[in-house]
């Protein structure tokens, strides 16, 4: 199946959006020290429902979608002893495209004795749209992240499927000049990618979350794989260098993220010692 071939052009009417933000400790409060937004990103007013300690931020994307042509990047420092939790106030959207790719590139440095909850809500990808994310986390000694991806191809509430257009994802994280996790994934979309078992395999959503800064010994594995009941094929627990894997496959983001959850749970006093807190902004 043909597809579209991308066109790079600097179109005035393409978002090249961009956003800072630096986290610093303050006498034991964590608090968001620079805040610079270029539409359409915007920051609301970082919130503390479970003390001082940990900062919750939620990002916005005031465009409602993204479109091809877009060029969008997030730059985030956590200074030394600070913690924050980020999420987004809302499902992000790509829309389909006439042949001009959508890109976002995402920078996370964390110093030293730090920590960073990542989590984003779900990336909806319409048929026919072209989309790159770039990830890239680097810690300092002692630093720990902990991230999601959830990922639907197309909408399906609609019966919409992923059969035209490009996906890609590039996720990296570093330590001291050494890699510590590097995933790229790739979908072209068409009917054999969607119907494939090496690919999606009649499913609609992907997820990830990984946990990477931490030595994680084999019974926390072994207890990510507990908590999950449901399809065995569905889900997977992998031990990583400096911390752990866990993967989805299936038809239900909501599904995989209350399995992450508990996955959070679980993990939690590894880096911090205090029960999970959820974001107001979820709907569980």
């Amino acid at each position: 199946m043909n597809q579209p071939r991308p066109i790079l052009t600097d179109d005035p009417t393409d978002w090249h959006g961009r956003l800072c933000l630096e986290f610093a400790n303050r006498q034991g409060t964590t608090q968001l020290i620079r805040n610079l937004g270029q539409a359409p990103f915007k920051v609301q007013r970082p919130f503390y429902p479970e003390g001082d300690e940990v900062c919750h931020s939620v990002i916005l994307h005031t465009a409602g979608g993204v479109v091809g042509g877009d060029r969008l990047s997030c730059d985030l420092r956590l200074h030394p002893k600070s913690r924050a939790l980020i999420t987004t106030a809302a499902a992000a959207k790509i829309y389909r495209t006439t042949g001009k790719p959508a890109q976002q590139s995402i920078h996370l440095r964390l110093d030293s004795d730090t920590c960073l909850e990542w989590f984003p809500q779900e990336t909806i990808v319409f048929n026919q749209s072209l989309y790159r994310q770039d990830l890239r986390v680097d810690l300092a000694p002692g630093a720990c992240w902990l991230g999601w991806d959830l990922t639907r191809f197309g909408r399906t509430a609609r019966g919409e499927k992923f059969v035209e257009g490009a996906w890609r994802s590039h996720t990296e994280v570093w330590q001291a000049d050494r890699p510590l996790w590097i995933d790229r994934q790739w979908l072209l979309g068409s009917e054999e990618s969607f119907i494939s078992p090496h690919s999606l395999d009649n499913c609609s959503v992907i997820g990830s979350l990984a946990l990477v800064g931490r030595s994680v010994e084999p019974e926390f594995v072994e207890k990510a794989r507990s908590l999950w009941t449901g399809n065995p094929e569905n889900a997977g627990v992998t031990r990583l260098m400096s911390g752990l894997l866990c993967r989805y496959r299936g038809h239900s983001t909501m599904e995989a993220r209350q399995w992450f959850v508990e996955v959070w749970r679980s993990l939690r006093g590894l880096y911090c010692d205090r029960p999970v807190c959820i974001p107001r902004v979820w709907q569980l």
